[in-house]
């Protein structure tokens, strides 16, 4: 059996240890990541992302940070409102170490410390609102904690992006008579609406109605001014063939026994039995005179046997 070098067995698990030792102190720091190495618990340098070494036995690294974009949903806080109604509300923060150093040794325990900080604002805010004001407020009670927060964060080596109000609980008495405010005013609205509508129909039936009775109107108009039209161009027509045929006659010069018996044919025109009174020209009496006695005259003469009349048959006999 071979003799075991103890000296060269204890060199080997040096190199070994020593080996291990150094492995175990190399570090890589990731992205977004920033690593705090204390000397002798002393503060000593920030490592960034990279590949970084450290003192065995000297160095250590006091605590790893890191730089992304953080999001903590807090409980609901019971505050007062300036109305003295309780209600519950709970925030979210979103914050991101700019400074790890400051984070480290700034405060004991930063989240506990952002939490108190954003309870303590938040009531102070909501003390100075009442109910209704809280409730629509939501953007001016987000920006007061923010920008508050934000300042007293400074010094920890926190930036505070953005606070939400995730929720806002009032009691229960409170939310019962709220829901009836809404449904109360909706119905209110609903009504409004109601009313609008029927009003808007009824002013639409009495603008058809106007419209129609208008174009009625414009109708019958345009009927009589069309019917004035046509008796207006018939009585033209009339009197232009009156006055036509009287040119012709005049052209014609007609005689006396032409007017004569042109009087009689409109003298029995105007006695067709629908006048009540007739007035007769002396000229057409003449005339009537003359033709009545012409046809006594006629009538009264006996005819003969032999076709010749009475007065000449005595004449002819004295002969």
């Amino acid at each position: 059996m071979p003799v075991i070098n103890i000296g060269l067995l204890v060199f080997i698990l040096l190199v070994v240890f020593v080996f291990l030792v150094l492995v175990a102190n190399i570090k890589v720091v990731p992205q977004a990541h920033a690593f705090v190495v204390e000397r002798l618990g002393a503060y000593r340098t920030t490592w960034d992302t990279g590949l970084h070494f450290k003192v065995p036995f000297v160095d250590r690294i006091s605590r790893k940070v890191s730089l992304k974009e953080q999001v903590i949903d807090f409980p609901p806080q019971p505050v007062i409102t300036k109305d003295n109604v309780t209600m519950q509300i709970d925030t979210v923060v979103y914050f991101q170490v700019t400074d790890p150093k400051l984070y480290t040794y700034g405060v004991e325990r930063p989240l506990s410390a952002i939490e108190n900080l954003s309870a303590t604002t938040l009531r102070n805010i909501i003390g100075e609102l009442e109910l209704d004001h809280t409730l629509t407020s939501r953007d001016v009670i987000n920006t007061q904690i923010r920008t508050v927060l934000d300042e007293a964060t400074d010094a920890w080596g926190i930036k505070v992006n953005r606070v939400e109000l995730k929720n806002i609980i009032p009691p229960r008495e409170i939310q019962e008579s709220m829901e009836k405010q809404m449904k109360a005013e909706r119905e209110r609205r609903a009504q409004i609406l109601t009313a609008e509508g029927e009003k808007s129909s009824a002013i639409l039936v009495a603008e058809g109605e106007k419209e129609s009775a208008i174009l009625r109107a414009d109708a019958v108009k345009e009927t009589k001014i069309r019917e004035a039209q046509g008796e207006a161009a018939a009585v033209t027509l009339v009197q232009k063939a009156v006055a036509d045929s009287l040119k012709l006659l005049n052209e014609a010069d007609p005689k006396d026994s032409v007017i004569a018996l042109k009087s009689l044919e409109a003298f029995g025109k105007a006695a067709n039995g629908k006048a009540t009174k007739i007035i007769i020209p002396s000229q057409i009496q003449s005339l009537a005179g003359l033709a009545t006695s012409l046809k006594e005259l006629f009538t009264d003469v006996p005819v003969s046997e032999s076709g010749e009349s009475a007065p000449a048959e005595a004449a002819k006999t004295k002969e």
